[in-house]
């Protein structure tokens, strides 16, 4: 018979570590010195021998870790003094962790050459050890993409195993873990470098990736490197336009962002296994909140307007090299997005209320915008600055600084989704789609609801789920990205995700509370509409 010591929500303080525990952490840590000596200039003699060792090593670390962690201990979610934890509760560990990360992150990005990056022979340091794994999946020496796409991979791989370990009392948990391990392994991986050695003139493509993540995609070198491809490249081209107009739209509506953000994103990915350990330290207050609307959706009207202009810039005035003319071009993406503010305005007017407002203002902010770029662009400008360096410009703001060195590099002391709250311009578009057409909610059973605050501490995009639970009210936020945390750590089963008929999605604001509120009619009228 097992005896609980304690009934605390809380967990406690935190134990220390076990005999198995401190093995895994000393196999790890060895594990990690190979690559540092690497790095610091060490020529290790059998480079494919010492990287398996290397690579193992980390993978069998981590597996022993949550072995030792989770074995024997009963099924269901423990806190385990996360809270106390310097490493998980931004103390002394957690700022080294997070210091560690945004130095990787801005050596990979900007100063490759101190990873061994050679530019015309052959590679040093770090990335020499990991050409004997690109030369076999590719044929090319490695570059400092293909060591952090190896070590991404391999961070979600083994950290993926240590969540299943941790929720595996709950379905949903493991079958989107294996999800993001599989699409991460085999789509953003793997068949991207066969790929690369079965037809060297593709462009690499993380089949994953869809705009306006993959920003870069429909610039001028990789459009002509897709059309001279033949066949296969046309094809990948015509899939991401598709896969824009099309594909992400079906699948918000049926399953809502989670599909993507909780199922398939790379970002996604590392975040809910890498980051679960910081998923508590997403900020929950108000003012957090506003700040997330206003960046992640200005990010998103940003992205619009400079893929459109970097496009506009290599369009000629004819049809003769493209399929579409300049004017052409503007012509259909302002229609696009007159069509869709159009129906948003006629049919979803009430359900965003006052966000109506800010929605018009952004919608004039991008028209106006391309009106502009007609103006006042040409083929090497955009307004007065060079579309190469407004490009470039992006792609170190956004694409590097804020999803790389703070997004991923801060998760020790703002949580694990920081790019993903307010810096993804896919979560925006995601997110509107899911708020206005979407069949995805989470269900509240506001009578079993006993007000622990679990849902709301592991929510990791800042929710205050308790709240709603509290009304019985269903969940229908831009933000969610259906990871169903909030459901797996409550005790009393009283969140649920389920995609059901688009009446009574959103519900009324009142409290179930008082003699101003008929509460059978309220009661009665959410399980008519309930899936």
């Amino acid at each position: 018979m097992t005896t609980l010591e304690s009934m605390s929500l809380a967990g406690g303080p935190p134990k220390s570590l076990k005999s198995g525990q401190k093995l895994a952490v000393f196999l790890g840590l060895s594990s990690v010195c190979i690559l540092l000596l690497a790095t610091f200039g060490f020529d290790f003699p059998n480079q494919g021998f010492w990287l398996t060792a290397s690579l193992t090593g980390i993978l069998l670390g981590v597996i022993g870790f949550s072995w030792a962690t989770y074995t024997g201990e009963p099924m269901g979610i423990k806190n385990h003094g996360v809270q106390f934890k310097s490493i998980s509760g931004r103390g002394l560990w957690a700022w080294a962790l997070g210091i560690v990360l945004t130095g990787f992150y801005i050596v990979l990005y900007f100063f490759p050459e101190y990873l061994g990056l050679v530019q015309d022979g052959p590679n040093r340091g770090l990335i020499s050890l990991f050409d004997p794994l690109s030369r076999a999946l590719s044929g090319n020496p490695a570059s400092q993409w293909f060591v952090y796409g190896t070590l991404y991979t391999l961070a979600i791989l083994a950290f993926g195993i240590k969540f299943l370990w941790k929720y595996r009392h709950n379905r949903y948990q493991r079958l989107r873990t294996l999800s993001v391990m599989f699409f991460q392994t085999a789509f953003a991986f793997i068949i991207p470098e066969i790929m690369a050695r079965l037809n060297g003139d593709l462009p690499y493509y993380d089949l994953k990736n869809i705009w306006p993540l993959n920003y870069y995609n429909f610039e001028r070198y990789r459009v002509n490197a897709f059309i001279d491809a033949g066949d296969i490249g046309l094809g990948m081209l015509i899939f991401g336009v598709l896969s824009i107009l099309v594909i992400t739209p079906l699948l918000t509506y049926f399953y809502g962002k989670r599909w993507y953000c909780s199922w398939v994103c790379g970002c996604g990915g590392l975040a809910e296994t890498a980051g679960d350990s910081f998923r508590q330290l997403s900020d929950k207050s108000t003012f957090a909140w506003k700040v997330e609307r206003w960046v992640v959706h200005s990010v998103l009207v940003f992205v619009v307007l400079m893929t459109t202009a970097v496009i506009y810039s290599y369009l000629g005035s004819d049809n003769s090299k493209y399929w579409l003319s300049k004017s052409q071009f503007l012509i259909g993406v302002g229609v696009v997005l007159t069509a869709i503010f159009t129906w948003v305005m006629v049919f979803r007017r009430k359900a965003l209320k006052k966000d109506a407002i800010y929605g018009a203002a952004g919608y004039m902010v991008i028209i106006l915008g391309l009106l502009a770029i007609h103006g006042f662009s040409d083929a090497k400008h955009i307004f007065i600055f060079s579309s190469e360096s407004l490009r470039k410009t992006y792609s170190f703001l956004i694409g590097s600084i804020f999803s790389g060195v703070i997004g991923t590099g801060f998760y020790p002391i703002f949580g694990n989704r920081v790019w993903c709250r307010f810096g993804c311009p896919m979560a925006a578009i995601l997110g509107l789609q899911q708020r206005l057409f979407s069949r995805f909610r989470i269900t509240t059973n506001g009578g079993q609801c006993i007000s622990c605050g679990n849902c709301s501490t592991y929510c990791e995009m800042g929710i205050d789920v308790r709240a709603y639970a509290q009304k019985g009210a269903n969940i229908v936020r831009a933000s969610c990205v259906g990871c169903g945390i909030c459901s797996a750590v409550c005790p009393r089963g009283v969140l649920k995700l389920e995609n059901g008929p688009l009446k009574g999605r959103i519900n009324p604001r009142e409290v179930l509370l008082g003699n101003d509120v008929n509460l059978m009619e309220l009661a009665n009228q959410n399980s008519d509409t309930a899936f």
